[in-house]
């Protein structure tokens, strides 16, 4: 038995990578869990292993009472003298032999289950010391099952798990297929631990383009960000410190022999490499890449809005397949690009004169106009005033000013019929505006003259009025005071007044 147990500690060593001191600490667990499975504690069990650990010894630790309570930790004087001699005594405790072949088939089974548990949880311990500081590094394995999409890869000490939404579309594997994938997480799963490896990520070609361009390792060139759609084109920005050198000839290589053998460990997908610019019209022409791009415009550096224009022949290399080629150019770049033929934006052009002129025309009170809002205009629609609002566009001189700049064309949702529409419902609004001027100056006009004739009549009045106050008033024959016809003396000269007045015939 000896033989045997030093065989077996030695097999786990060599072939599992454990250490003497796992393998004794799992024997020991299995043990104690067998002889607590018998006697229902494992508080008293004591595990020795021989010098050269090539045996074991179990033995039950009891203590010396006179009157045993519990038989299963406690033993009767008597029976220890029996045992260890008469030099033992009361309150001793003495450590009895335990036969391991004497548990029952049950605490074999739970002494098992313990065993393959500890093994469990320091293989996990071993592999996730050995694993955690590789993630984000190329690992190769091979295919070794599938479920659910997901692949399974043998790694050699460990399985790993290449997940469906990880794996290129172009990509497919059958049994014992080499595999090279990238160390993306260390899980825990109901199953153990659990290297997730992924083919789809931009740090993947990184690091295969890492691998094939020593110039790379050596810092001289530098990979500023890659961007990826997998399966389908990925685009990848590098830059030189190194005056004189060329960063993407150095990453194609001679008759693009590198750069080839990064297509291939990607199953023939699509590589642009291209010329990082801190000049972001630069960089966004480089980005469009493969299309010619003739300018860029920048609409909005706050905001990173702009677009590029593009020769009619370009413009569908420029967006690419279902808009690719111009999405893979916007989180490159990280600005907002919209691609135009250089016929568009000639249309663009006529567009945004005849909207200036529309506005130009439409307001001549420059108060009237600045106070007038969009959404008291009928005939725009509310998707359009929204769109219009959220960009900050509220009143007509708004509207104006952005259409005077060129920045109506290059809001997002936001058409050229869009604001050929809300130019329409601007001329119909001054239209209606005028016209309800011309009504109110023909109905002003009878006010007018009413108070026109109003006006002479007031003064005539005003005369009459002066007239009989005139006739009432009359000149003192002697002092030439004023006096009224009711007076019968002069009030300054005190002369004796009387009227007589003669019938008008």
């Amino acid at each position: 038995m000896a033989s045997e147990m030093a065989e077996a500690i030695q097999q786990l060593i060599n072939e599992q990578g454990y250490t003497k001191e796992q393998v004794l600490q799992i024997i020991e667990n299995m043990l104690k869990a067998a002889y607590k499975r018998t006697f229902g504690t494992n508080q008293n069990c004591i595990v020795q292993f021989n010098e050269d650990e090539t045996d074991v010894c179990v033995y039950s630790r009891k203590v010396v009472v006179d009157g045993v309570y519990d038989p299963v930790i406690e033993i009767e004087l008597d029976e220890a003298k029996e045992l260890a001699g008469d030099e033992i005594e009361e309150g001793d405790e003495l450590d009895i032999p335990i036969d391991p072949k004497s548990f029952e088939r049950s605490a074999v089974q739970t002494g098992k289950q313990t065993a393959h548990q500890s093994l469990s949880e320091i293989q996990k311990d071993s592999i996730y010391s050995e694993y955690k500081d590789k993630v984000g590094e190329i690992i190769i394995g091979y295919y070794q099952r599938e479920k659910n999409g997901n692949i399974f890869v043998d790694l050699g000490k460990t399985e790993g798990i290449l997940p469906a939404k990880n794996q290129s579309p172009r990509e497919s594997f059958v049994k014992n297929d080499r595999i090279k994938a990238m160390i993306t997480e260390i899980r825990n799963s109901r199953n153990g631990l659990q290297i997730v490896l992924s083919r789809t990520s931009p740090d993947f070609v990184r690091a295969i383009v890492e691998l094939e361009v020593p110039e790379i390792e050596e810092k001289t060139v530098e990979i500023n960000k890659i961007v990826r759609e997998a399966g389908y084109r990925t685009k990848i920005a590098v830059s030189t410190s190194k005056p004189g050198l060329d960063p993407v000839g150095s990453c194609v290589g001679q008759k693009g022999v590198r750069i080839q053998s990064v297509i291939k460990e990607i199953e023939g997908e699509k590589i642009d490499v291209l010329r990082y610019d801190p000049d972001p019209k630069v960089f966004i022409k480089n980005a469009l890449l493969p299309a010619k791009v003739t300018a860029v415009v920048i609409t909005d550096e706050e905001k990173k809005m702009a677009f590029a224009v593009v020769p009619d022949d370009q413009l569908s290399l420029a967006i690419g397949k279902q808009g690719l080629n111009v999405r893979l150019a916007n989180k490159l770049t990280d600005w907002i690009i919209d691609v135009k033929t250089e016929d568009q934006c000639e249309d663009l052009n006529s567009i945004l004169a005849e909207s200036r002129k529309a506005a130009q025309d439409l307001f001549s009170n420059e108060e009237y106009y600045e106070s007038v809002k969009l959404s008291e205009i009928e005939g725009i629609d509310k998707s359009i005033l929204d769109v219009l609002m959220q960009n900050e566009i509220v009143t007509v001189e708004d509207f104006d000013n952005a259409d005077a700049d060129g920045q109506l064309i290059n809001i997002e949702g936001l058409s050229a019929e869009d604001i050929e529409s809300v130019a329409v419902a601007l001329d119909a609004w001054e239209a209606s505006a005028n016209s309800e001027d011309e009504n109110n100056e023909v109905e002003e006009a009878p006010v007018e003259e009413a108070a026109a004739e109003s006006e002479p009549k007031a003064e005539n009045d005003s005369e009459e009025a002066e007239d009989e106050e005139y006739e009432e008033e009359y000149e003192c024959p002697e002092c030439g005071a004023k006096i009224t016809i009711d007076m019968k003396v002069c009030p300054n000269c005190g002369v004796g007044l009387s009227f007589k007045f003669e019938d008008e015939e």
